[in-house]
């Protein structure tokens, strides 16, 4: 309760950081993967001293750096501010404990968009060894952003033992690398490089399907065939990774996913299991697209075709990360921090003297009892609840009475291991009264107003 709301109407600030974050990982992630491709395929088109491959790769890098520089620098920054207002306090936690990690990492990301800036506009001003070595240095830089994002990422999930062990006692600094080398740390990155490979060699058919294959048909063929082959290894590497991840993540996390794959037959399976049902059937789907497409006809290859691969890929992309957010739940930061900012150090003692007692949010034009309510459904519930949009809590609490209100409160409050919910959200915390509160704000909200009754219009008495 250190910071003011940010209240997002209809979709909810958590959708907000979505958006934006799938949107940057989509371009962040082919900026790792084709800062590798452009060099290699540079440095083949050296070797051979293939001119129409050199000619190409120069179109690419063009390409490669509108996409990158500008839109993945703009949706980078965009979601700083959007975690910064929607879950403060996990930024804060993020900054202090990583600080010399996102320090580091901002240094290479410079390095970054220095060196593309210069490895495309130096094209044929200096020589091509100088040249390829330039690219060689973004490659690098690139792969060390990754590296650094990755293990704060992947803190996120499993924070670690060593860690928690310290966790609010100011020397969680001290233990930096065991939260950085984290459980899935490894798995992570390994999942994450076959991605950015993926992307690296998905947005280089789109490049490619614009060859003419009536001036170029050899070349286009080569060119096709070649990118194809590049995504060999992402695809067959990709399911080992992910069980490794998967045995890595905690079994109470987990547990979403394998609760969705013991009742798929009855179509109730979770959303974790939804996701990775995607991710396994696009990647599959993309494989075979590409083999009969791109690589066994090359000459019939277009726009159209590779545009619908990318689409797949994003589908894929999407829906792991969206998956990796969900495994999560309902932390923020695994078995430290809940999804709505409280730490799990902070329950009791919130229980015991109220959750708004040091709260300056409260809203001072309502009455007390309802300004509480609402400050109790912002702080605890609206880092994941709409009232009418997304996850309405409106829909959820239509048809209840106040009664039925105030159990599903009580039952979040005292959270017991049995209670379905608990896989999904924190325990609701503070003093009795102030659930009173939030249970009567939930209510008045989900209750639509009885409907005016208009006074009967007067009537004339009979005349005698």
């Amino acid at each position: 309760m250190n910071y003011p709301f940010w209240e997002v109407p209809f979709i909810g600030s958590g959708w907000v950081i979505g958006m934006i974050a799938i949107f940057h990982v989509m371009i962040s992630q082919f900026a790792v993967g084709g800062g590798l491709w452009l060099p290699i395929a540079e440095r083949k088109a050296l070797r051979e001293g293939n001119a129409d491959w050199m000619n190409q790769v120069k179109k690419h890098a063009r390409f490669f750096l509108i996409l990158t520089g500008v839109f993945g620098t703009v949706s980078g920054v965009g979601i700083w501010f959007a975690i910064g207002l929607t879950q403060p306090e996990a930024t804060s936690t993020l900054i202090h404990n990583f600080v010399f990690g996102w320090a580091l990492e901002w240094v290479f990301f410079l390095v970054e968009l220095t060196t593309i800036a210069v490895y495309y506009y130096t094209w044929d001003r200096i020589p091509q060894k100088l040249h390829l070595k330039v690219g060689w240095v973004y490659a690098v830089s690139s792969v060390c952003t990754l590296i650094i994002i990755n293990g704060i990422l992947t803190f996120m999930l499993t924070p670690g033992d060593t860690w928690l062990s310290v966790a609010g006692t100011g020397h969680e600094a001290g233990k930096f690398w065991n939260a950085f080398f984290n459980p899935t740390y490894w798995p992570g990155l390994l999942m994450r490089t076959l991605v950015c490979i993926t992307l690296a060699g998905v947005w280089a058919l789109i490049t490619g399907s614009l060859i003419d294959n009536d001036k170029q048909p050899g070349f286009k063929a080569g060119y096709l065939r070649w990118t194809t082959r590049w995504l060999v290894p992402s695809f067959v590497l990709m399911p080992f990774a992910l069980v490794w991840f998967l045995h890595m993540v905690p079994q109470s996390q987990r547990a979403l996913l394998s609760l969705g794959m013991s009742t798929i037959g009855a179509g109730t399976f979770s959303q974790v299991t939804r996701l990775v049902l995607i991710m396994v059937i696009t990647s599959a789907t993309i494989v075979i697209i590409t083999y009969y497409l791109a690589y066994k006809n090359p000459q019939d290859f277009t726009l159209a075709h590779a545009t619908a691969i990318l689409m797949l890929a994003l589908m894929a992309t999407g829906a792991g990360e969206m998956a990796r957010e969900m495994l999560r739940k309902p932390y923020v930061i695994g078995r430290h921090m809940y999804s709505n900012g409280t730490r799990v150090s902070e329950v009791a003692g919130r229980n015991q003297n109220g959750y708004l007692q040091h709260s300056l949010w409260v809203n001072q034009n309502t009455s007390a009892h309802f300004a509480e309510g609402e400050a109790m459904y912002r702080g605890q519930c609206g880092s994941c609840h709409t009232l009418t949009g997304y996850r309405s809590l409106n829909k959820l609490l239509a048809g209840r009475d106040r009664e039925s209100v105030g159990s599903l409160l009580t039952m979040l409050h005292e959270y017991k291991p049995e209670t379905s919910y608990r896989k999904f959200m924190p325990p609701l915390t503070g003093t009795p009264e102030e659930i009173d509160a939030l249970r009567d704000y939930l209510y008045a909200q989900s209750t639509p107003a009885p409907p005016a009754h208009p006074a009967p219009a007067p009537t004339l008495k009979a005349q005698k």
